[in-house]
């Protein structure tokens, strides 16, 4: 219930008499989840030119993307309950605005420590966005139109990944690398004015000592911890891994995700990470997967796009245009998931999946300097992302098969977490890997060229991503055998208050997955 006033014809009026469309109010949350995914894939074109102009180390480059991830993971289930906690309406004009202003100032960086800055604030702000979006929709709409609503905030966010390589190709190319950032101005702005004027906030009831409370210790530990881990074997390329300072930084680690431990087992009212949902084999199961998946993937992206344009001399427009068919395979993969889960069930296509994702990874490894799009990137492109929408589904529905319809929608957000926390943490790793390899070759008397060199090293993380594959291959058997009628139960099936992929009740606020599959029909009462 809102403190809107609703019109015989489903539409909202504000307090002040306005009448807002159904529309409007999607179109409110559509958008914003549109930039927050956006920006997770617009800045992997621009890589190159950001490194020259602000001067990144190698090894450095891979915090304009990591600082931003890394954030918003250790961020978003945080931001999920003050959606519910402060009212979708206060949440979300906090993070847009947080947004919008870390876009201006990452835009006008001068020096590397300036933009990454900017870019883990970017993360914050997206992380109280994202689930404040879905939040409005689920508090806005009913029924049917909820249905419809949410299947088309879930597209939106699987299209703004899709168009985010492409985007950030056009705007490099055309003005300048800061472009990708300043592109959320005008957008933030405009949807900051329609908030103000149509977005009414929802009632709340009286907290008592039983409602849930801002776990906002464990956020912060658990970012911290991750991104000193990160620190360390970034560091690692001038610093050997049983040095003082690498030894010392690790430490800083070990003990920051030991106080989030113990900070979810003994301290929050209500934990960020429920442990005890990791119980469930198939919880469990799905998140390892999840981890070593995004591990894989974000790392594709990056390196990709380093080759064509530091290798093969791909323009940033060029590029972002060569991922266009990569981008569409991730759609037919999760359209076709989703209409073969009901028949085949999880395991399958967890198994199938992987399996493609390593062949893949396998097939890039075998990339040279010499090397053609056609021949090595767009057949190994086109499995890998086709594998990433096949695997989609399946893990939604595994990571919250067996949970209670009470927290399906916490397990959602903790899966969408382990997601980019495994992206984050295996582009720091991967990336180390392929600049040393660089460098080993590079300083050999052999006289290796430059071209070889980086192409040498990109493929080596190509192998690693192909051994991930099979580890996520064999973590699949974790989940147990859900047969086709478990694992693909009907919206109607479902709780009260449940639609899909995403709780809509918004009891804990969290976020289901992006892509589009994640809204086809993963939650169900825990089995008796």
């Amino acid at each position: 219930m809102t403190d809107a006033l609703t019109a015989p014809d489903g539409s909202v009026r504000t307090p002040s008499g306005r009448r807002a469309p159904d529309w409007v109010i999607l179109v409110i949350a559509c958008v914003a989840q549109f930039m927050v995914v956006l920006d997770v894939s617009i800045v992997n074109v621009a890589l190159p030119s950001i490194g020259r102009d602000l001067h990144y180390s190698p090894t450095g480059l891979q915090w304009v993307v990591n600082a931003y991830v890394l954030t918003f993971a250790g961020f978003l289930l945080l931001g999920g309950r003050a959606a519910d906690l402060f009212g979708r309406r206060r949440v979300y004009l906090f993070g847009l605005g947080l947004f919008t202003i870390a876009s201006l100032v990452g835009g006008l960086a001068q020096d590397s420590a300036w933009l990454t800055t900017a870019r883990a604030v970017q993360g914050i702000g997206g992380a109280f966005l994202s689930p404040a979006t879905l939040t409005i929709i689920v508090t806005t709409f009913s029924g049917p139109r909820m249905a419809k609503a949410l299947g088309t905030w879930a597209a939106v966010a699987g299209a703004g990944g899709a168009a985010g390589s492409i985007l950030g190709g056009v705007l490099t190319a055309e003005l300048s690398w800061r472009w990708v950032l300043f592109v959320n101005i005008p957008i933030g702005a405009a949807v900051t004015v329609a908030a103000v004027l149509y977005l009414t906030e929802a009632k709340r009831g009286e907290r008592d000592e039983n409602s849930p409370r801002l776990d906002v210790g464990g956020a912060i530990t658990v970012t911290a911890g991750l991104g000193a881990l990160i620190y360390a074997i970034v560091g690692t390329d001038t610093h050997a891994w049983g040095s003082t300072y690498t030894v010392s930084i690790l430490a800083v680690a070990a003990v920051l995700l030991a106080i989030f431990a113990v900070i979810q087992l003994r301290v929050a009212h209500t934990p960020l990470v429920p442990f005890r949902l990791f119980r469930s084999r198939s919880v469990t199961g799905a998140n390892i997967v999840m981890f070593l998946v995004g591990a894989a993937f974000f790392s594709m992206w990056y390196f990709l796009s380093l080759y064509l344009q530091n290798v093969l001399g791909y323009g940033a427009l060029k590029t972002g245009m060569a991922f266009l068919p990569m981008a569409l395979c991730i759609i037919i993969g999760a359209q076709a998931s989703s209409r073969l889960l009901p028949r085949l069930g999880v395991r399958p296509l967890l198994a199938v999946g992987t399996l493609l994702m390593s062949g893949g990874f396998a097939w890039f490894s075998q990339i040279a300097d010499n090397s053609h799009y056609w021949d090595h990137v767009f057949g190994p492109g086109c499995i890998v992302s086709l594998s990433i929408g096949v695997l989609f589904t399946p893990l939604a529905s595994a990571a919250t098969s067996g949970v209670h319809y009470t927290e399906a929608g916490l397990a959602s957000g903790v899966l969408n977490t382990a997601r980019q926390m495994g992206g984050s943490v295996g582009l720091a790793v991967l990336a180390t890997i392929a600049i040393d390899r660089t460098r080993g070759l590079l300083g050999a008397a052999h006289g290796t060229s430059t071209a070889a060199a980086l192409t040498s090293g990109y493929g080596r993380a190509f192998t690693l991503d192909a051994l991930l594959g099979l580890c996520a291959f064999a973590a699949a058997f974790i989940v147990p055998s859900l047969g086709p009628r478990r694992s693909a139960e009907s919206p109607a099936e479902s709780p009260a208050g449940q639609v899909g992929g995403a709780a809509v009740a918004g009891g804990d606020g969290a976020l289901p997955a992006f892509d589009p599959a994640s809204t086809a029909g993963t939650i169900r009462p825990e089995p008796a």
